[in-house]
C-alpha cells in the first residue's frame, strides 16, 4: 500500500481513537488511558511479531528510547488536553506537529547546508493547517491555558517523534518492533501516572470496551503510520495527516449534529487539496531511506 493511502488510513484510525479517548476521559484518568493503550498495543504487536517469526531484540535501543520518550510525552500531553479542551481545539493543537515538522526540517537543512526542503511541501503543510483552523475554529476559556499549553507541547513533541520514526526506519527497524517499544513506553508511563494519581479506577462494561477500542485503534494506527513514514516523504505525510480533521469533522456532523458552515466546507477542500498536492509533489533529499523488513 503506498504511503499516501497509509497516511489516510492512519488518520481515520487516529480520529476514531481520539473520539474514544474523549468518551473514556469521563471514566478514567489520563494515566490510566495511556497505560491501557500501551498494554493493548504491546499485546497486539507481540502476537504479530511471533506470528511472523520475528524478534523483539533491537540493535538500536537508544533510538527506541528517544522515540519513546518524545512520543509518550506527546501522547500524555495530548490526552490531558483532550480532558480540558474541546476536542476540536485539542486536535488542532496536536496537528500543529506538521507545522513544527516543517520548521524542524527547514532549520536542520539550513544548519547542515545539505539537502533541501521542497517549497510545495511546506506550502501544503501550511495550507492544510489553515484548513484545520477553518473547520475547527479552535477556542478555549481563559481557565484552560494549562490544557492549551499541553496541547501545543504535544504537537512539538509529536513532530520530533515522527522524525525519529524515520531514523528507526533508516536503521532497518521493522514497524512491528517500533510500535511494540512505543507501546511499552506508553504502558510504563501510564503505570507511573496511575500510581501517582492513587491507583486505577473501577471498571464498567462501557469503560472496558472504550479502553479496548483505544488500544486496538492506536496499535493499528501507529503501525500504519510507522510504515508510511518509513517509505514516504516526510512533509507529504505531514500534510496528508490533516485528513484526520476531515474525518473528525464528519463524525461530528454525523453523530453529534454539528453545524456545517461555509468556512468548514472551505477548510475541508483546503485540506484535501493540500494533501493531494503534497502526495503528487516530487520527493526531495529529505525522503527517507527504505523501511526495514521483518
Amino acid at each position: 500500500m503506498p504511503a499516501p493511502l497509509l497516511i489516510v488510513v492512519a488518520s481515520l484510525l487516529f480520529s476514531l481513537m481520539a473520539l474514544c479517548v474523549k468518551l473514556a476521559s469521563a471514566l478514567y484518568g489520563t494515566g490510566e488511558i495511556v497505560m491501557y493503550r500501551g498494554l493493548v498495543g504491546m499485546a497486539v504487536m507481540a502476537v504479530l511479531v511471533r506470528a511472523r517469526g520475528g524478534s523483539l531484540r533491537s540493535p538500536v535501543p537508544a533510538l527506541h528510547f528517544r522515540r519513546g520518550a518524545s512520543g509518550v510525552a506527546s501522547l500524555c500531553l495530548w490526552f490531558y488536553s483532550l480532558r480540558g479542551l474541546p476536542i476540536a481545539t485539542a486536535m488542532t493543537l496536536n496537528y500543529l506537529s506538521s507545522v513544527w515538522m516543517a520548521l524542524l526540517l527547514i532549520g536542520g537543512t539550513l544548519v547542515a547546508r545539505r539537502g533541501r526542503v521542497e517549497p510545495q511541501h511546506v506550502l501544503a503543510v501550511l495550507a492544510g493547517f489553515g484548513g484545520v483552523a477553518l473547520i475547527l475554529r479552535p477556542s478555549f476559556d481563559s481557565h484552560a491555558y494549562v490544557a492549551a499549553a499541553a496541547g501545543l507541547a504535544s504537537g512539538l513533541l509529536a513532530a520530533q517523534a515522527y522524525l525519529q520514526v524515520q531514523a528507526l526506519g533508516r536503521a532497518g527497524e521493522p514497524e512491528l518492533r517500533v510500535v511494540f517499544y512505543f507501546s511499552l513506553g506508553s504502558a510504563l508511563a501510564g503505570v507511573a501516572l496511575t500510581a501517582a494519581a492513587g491507583g486505577p479506577s473501577a471498571h464498567s462494561p462501557r469503560g472496558l470496551l472504550l479502553l479496548a477500542a483505544i488500544g486496538l485503534l492506536a496499535a493499528l494506527a501507529q503501525l500504519t503510520l510507522t510504515r508510511a513514514y518509513n517509505i514516504g516523504h516526510t512533509l507529504s505525510n505531514a500534510a496528508l495527516q490533516y485528513m484526520g480533521i476531515v474525518f473528525s469533522f464528519g463524525f461530528g456532523v454525523w453523530l453529534f449534529g454539528d453545524r456545517v458552515s461555509a468556512g468548514a466546507i472551505v477548510g475541508v477542500l483546503l485540506i484535501v487539496g493540500a494533501g493531494l498536492a503534497a502526495s503528487r509533489a516530487a520527493p526531495s533529499a529529505a525522503t527517507p531511506a527504505r523501511a526495514g523488513a521483518e
